[in-house]
């Protein structure tokens, strides 16, 4: 196009939460690389820069504040890019990693709290003797996981869902009590179309590299440790927050942001010229012109905006679900828990038919997110495990959240304070098929528009 090719490029990012910050972020750095002048745009439709990425300081009991989360909680260093970002921008003396040394995770059993067992890499047993000991897998259970040092692995690379990966692998028991409270919880999806390629690649890998998971798990952790004894000093946590919460990285970032940003702007129209630029027509009723589009939104208003543009694109983007999810975070004096687990947390399965899918104790697994004497949990509830729950009026869900925290942490106080976050049709699933599903629609799209986001 002829304002590139004169050192000038004009892109409109629609969306402001992390994924279109950190695009206009980017690509302004690789604009002043390569010397083209960049005129960027970034088009929020909300009032408030970061989408999910929000933090709440609650200063009302004591010295230092409790840090509740509205979204995420942390980033997994395994995928560098979130890192990378925060280190970008000087945050490295900011980073929260989790307390490794209470890495403890329950799984509900029959109403009861069981501890993972040590050595157990979220669906995969390293350590003999604390599995063996273990009540959470039954006898059969486990002979049927060790199996997996036998079974022949699977050798071509077509996708499949978690659930048949991990029963094939792995056994039917190992599906109910590790892969779909912890794999398939992750995502908030359901294991039996939970995408393995699109989420959980590794296994696949260690599966095709060492024809076993358990032989590619522990030489995975031979491999780490020869690295972490090599470069100790760099060690860092595989889950990574900021000491005042997530929102850090998105206060950081957007002030250093010299282009031109919008809030309170939505996009009503993309429409195409002749000359092969777009004109994005706003909800207000004003244009501009751009040389490239990239739109960071949800697949479905992706979709909405593309359409005319890219019907393939826009039926691709269509197939791609969503279900809505929520958290209610609520804090209690550490006395008033008769019960309390030494650890992160405790997942749900399915099989237990909770209205709630987990409980992380944010303040175990973060330093600094509740003063000294206190506790803050964050109670998961909706998706496709609980969809029911994200119906209820907000005294009704704490009512039945503190019958759940009755039974399990044994808590008859009433909490301090507790704040409810529901997100409608907000986690995508990354239903089998999606890799291939997100090529196609890459490859339909036109020269000059883009897309990303979840």
């Amino acid at each position: 196009m002829s304002a590139t090719t004169q050192g000038r490029l004009r892109v409109a990012i629609v969306g402001g939460g992390i994924s279109g910050l950190s695009t206009a972020w980017y690509l302004a750095k690789a604009a002043a690389a390569h010397g083209i002048t960049l005129d960027y745009t970034v088009l929020e439709k909300a009032d408030h820069w970061g989408g999910k990425v929000r933090t709440e300081h609650v200063e009302d009991f004591a010295e230092t504040p409790f840090v509740v989360e509205t979204g995420p909680d942390s980033f997994l260093t395994q995928k560098p890019w979130a890192l990378q970002l925060a280190r970008d921008l000087g945050l490295s003396d900011q980073l929260l990693g989790t307390n490794d040394d209470k890495r403890h995770v329950y799984v509900l059993r029959n109403g009861k709290p069981v501890i993972v067992p040590d050595g157990v890499f979220l669906i995969v047993p390293t350590k003999f003797k604390p599995f063996a000991l273990s009540p959470l897998i039954s006898p059969l259970g486990k002979l049927r996981m060790a199996f997996d040092l036998v079974i022949p692995p699977k050798r071509d690379d077509a996708d499949e869902t978690i659930a048949d990966f991990v029963k094939r692998r792995l056994g039917a028991e190992a599906v109910d009590r590790l892969a779909e409270p912890m794999l398939a919880g992750i995502y908030n999806a359901e294991a039996e179309q939970q995408s393995i390629l699109a989420t959980f690649p590794r296994f696949r890998d260690l599966e095709k590299n060492h024809g076993s998971l358990t032989r590619g798990m522990l030489a995975s952790r031979r491999k780490q440790a020869r690295n972490s004894s090599n470069a100790a000093h760099g060690k860092v946590s595989a889950f990574v927050s900021f000491q005042g919460g997530t929102q850090t990285l998105i206060d950081a970032l957007v002030p250093k942001l010299t282009g031109d940003l919008r809030l309170d702007t939505g996009v009503a129209l993309i429409q195409p010229e002749s000359d092969g630029t777009y004109t994005l027509t706003l909800e207000g009723g004003d244009s501009l012109t751009a040389d490239a589009v990239v739109v960071a939104a949800a697949a479905y208003h992706t979709a909405d905006l593309v359409r005319s543009l890219a019907p393939e694109a826009a039926a691709q983007l269509d197939r791609i679900r969503y279900v809505s999810t929520g958290t209610i975070s609520i804090a209690f004096r550490t006395a008033d828990i008769p019960r309390p687990l030494d650890g992160f947390g405790i997942l749900m399965p399915s099989s237990e038919r909770r209205p709630i899918n987990a409980v992380t104790i944010s303040s175990t697994k973060f330093d600094q997110r509740a003063p000294d004497g206190y506790v803050l949990m964050r109670v998961f509830f909706g998706g496709s495990r609980s969809p029911q729950s994200m119906h209820l009026d907000d005294a009704a869900l704490l009512s039945m959240v503190r019958d759940q925290l009755r039974q399990v942490f044994g808590v008859e106080a009433e909490p301090l304070f507790h704040r409810i976050y529901r997100w409608w049709n907000a986690n995508p699933q990354y239903d089998v098929g999606h890799l291939e599903r997100v090529d196609q629609i890459e490859a339909s799209l036109p020269d000059g528009l883009y897309v990303t986001g979840s």
